[in-house]
Formats: C-alpha cells, structure tokens, sequence
C-alpha cells in the first residue's frame, strides 16, 4: 500500500517506517526538513514531503496530487501545540484514496481518572492543560468527519511510551542516575499509578488498525495492562540496568516546586512529564479487535537499557546541581 507517516524521523515515526517497509510497503514521510535520515531499509527508498504539519496551506500543497492509501498522524508540536483544526486540515487534505487514517492521541485525552474504556468521555473542549485539550478535540474532529463524510479514521491512545531511541528524557533519567551512584527522588509517597507501552507494540497496533476493517471509526487504548506506581517504575528501571541497593528519598511535592522544580523541566526531579496525576486505562478492546499483545514490561526495560548503554557515553553529562540542592 501506498502509506505516509507524518512525523516518521523521530521515535514511534522511525520505528513505524522501518516495519511498514518490512512489510512491502511503499512508505513516504513527511516533515519540516527538506531531506530524511532514514535511508533505505533493505532495498526500499523511502520518499519525502517537506511540509509544517501546522501550516494547513503547506500540507495542501504537500499533499496536492497524491494518492495515499494509509496516512498515520503520530506527530505533536510540543512547542506550538497542534490543534484540532490542524489535524482537520490535514485528515481533508489527504485525498479521497484513503482506506485509513490512523491517528495517535494520548491516555491524555480522558483527562483524569482511572480505568478507562474507550466509550469515556474525553476532557472537554475547555480543558486548561492544551496538550490535554488538542489531543481530545483532535479526536471529536476525526470522528466527525467519519461520521459525516465516511473519513475512515482510527485513533490510538497510549499512555507513557518507552523504547529504544525514546527523544524525551525519561528512561534515560534513571539509568544516568543509577550509573553515577546517585539517590532517586521519590515525588510525595510515590504511588501514583503509571501505565505504559513499548514503542513496538504501539508500532504494532497501528500496522492493526491499517489491516483490521472492524477497526475503523473507533479508537484504542493502547498498553501495558497493568499500572504500576512510581516506586515500583523506578524498582523496575534499576532491574533493568542490573542496579541494586538504589536509594530512594521521598520529597513532597512543595518542597520540589517551590526549590524549581517542574515535572517538564528543565529542573527536572523525576524524568520529563512523568510526575502527573494518574490516567490509566483497560485494554481488551485492543487485544479483542487488534490482537494485541503487550511486551512483557521487564523485557522492553531491558531491550531499551541496552540500546541507550550503547550510546550513554556520547551524552552529555547531566547536571545535578537542582538534586543537590533538594537532597
């Protein structure tokens, strides 16, 4: 099938273009720059499209003449936003070829709350947090415009995605820490629940929604089934690295933001955007209609600890110097 991926350079995107043309397809990315990364997987090139996914006029010139079968949507403007207008643009922009649009939302999209099945309402129109926000009215818009006009539109939600090659300074956060001998801060008691899934199967689920008719018109939860909390994610991280005997110091909440401290940075005290209250999630829908079978947690931990060994002693040195100041 003719497929483009929106967002194919980065983490999910290059992990995704690598399996579709695996899988024989003829597989085209678009992005911001004029040129890609990827090279060729195997003996398949792979094609480009420069355009700013949040510049409706780029996309539709981009777009203008194609014939894609497949696009997947899994592109977020972390420092603009990207709006329900924005991905509207680009689902109208697409043609009328489509057999699939897939797009990937976020647990987020619920708003709050634990246990969610797929028929929950999403945050409303009006919620404070925009990531929030964008990602829930992205999702009306989409299936809006399957409703009215047929758009056959997927969305998939995942919660925290790891994996090898993960951009956002979470993993990597603990296994800095635990290489240098430091102590872990603890957020409050640390039981908030967190849920996650590996960037390989989320990969998987998308290549599903692409071939499983019945999966048009909804959406997935997509993870781990189980959530865990923020102690047992940290226990899990030092298993994955071999780590034992790490320290774990409980700070409340207060005492870290008032020292600076801010769950994205940049004085981060417990990896990017991983300190925020619990939404989790059920997914036998997914297992149900995708098939989808969820890496053990342990064993992706351990995958994604070797690959960013590999490169660790290219990055650059952390900075400790918040930590200290709290510890």
């Amino acid at each position: 099938m003719k497929v483009l991926v929106i967002g194919g350079t980065l983490f999910i995107g290059r992990a995704l273009v690598t399996e579709l043309v695996k899988a024989g397809h003829d597989v085209t990315v678009l992005h911001r720059r004029a040129q890609h990364d990827l090279g060729a997987v195997g003996r398949k090139q792979i094609g480009n499209l420069m355009a700013d996914r949040n510049d409706p006029a780029q996309i539709k010139a981009a777009l203008a003449g194609q014939k894609f079968e497949v696009v997947f949507d899994n592109v977020y403007d972390w420092e603009r936003g990207t709006t329900a207008a924005q991905v509207e643009a680009t689902a109208l922009a697409a043609g009328d070829s489509l057999q699939r649009y897939v797009f990937v939302s976020s647990v987020a999209a619920y708003g709050a709350g634990l246990n969610h099945y797929e028929g929950d309402g999403l945050a409303g129109e009006d919620h404070a947090d925009a990531y929030v926000r964008n990602k829930a009215n992205s999702e009306r818009v989409l299936f809006r415009l399957h409703q009215r006009y047929g758009l056959p539109a997927v969305t998939l939600r995942p919660p925290y995605i790891y994996g090898p090659g993960n951009p956002f300074h979470r993993e990597s956060f603990f296994w800095e820490r635990f290489r240098d001998g430091r102590k872990i801060i603890i957020p409050g008691d640390g039981r908030r629940l967190m849920q996650f899934v590996y960037v390989k199967d989320l990969v998987a689920a998308a290549i599903a929604a692409m071939e499983t008719p019945a999966a048009v018109g909804h959406a997935f939860n997509v993870a781990s089934p189980k959530a865990i909390t923020q102690v047992e994610t940290v226990q899990a991280l030092a298993e994955a690295a071999g780590k034992k005997g790490v320290e774990l110091v409980k700070v409340s909440r207060e005492k870290l933001l008032k020292a600076g401290g801010h769950p994205m940075g940049p004085k981060l005290y417990f990896g990017f955007y991983f300190d925020l209250p619990p939404i989790t999630m059920l997914v036998t829908k997914a297992q149900r209609v995708l098939k989808f079978k969820p890496t053990d947690f342990q064993a992706g931990l351990k995958e994604t600890y070797k690959a960013w060994k590999a490169i660790s002693g290219t990055l650059p040195a952390p900075d400790y110097l918040y930590e200290d100041s709290v510890l």
